[in-house]
């Protein structure tokens, strides 16, 4: 009986200490969806006109 009453006192020294285990976290609160978009279609388009400083030519570059 000595034995029996140092376990659930032991038993609830834990649980006063540490309490219960969290709840689980279901798979469907750990994910995000987000809409995708085309690789840099929306912050960088084509322009023609601006494209000549983004490159090094050597024939520009001497004036050929």
């Amino acid at each position: 009986m000595a034995n029996d009453s140092a376990t659930d006192a032991a038993a609830a020294a834990r649980l006063a200490r540490f309490g219960k285990l969290p709840e689980r976290v279901q798979f469907q609160e750990m994910v995000e969806e987000k809409k995708a978009a085309p690789s840099g279609a929306e912050i960088v388009s084509y322009n023609a006109e601006g494209s000549w400083n983004h490159f090094s030519c050597l024939a520009l570059d001497l004036g050929l």
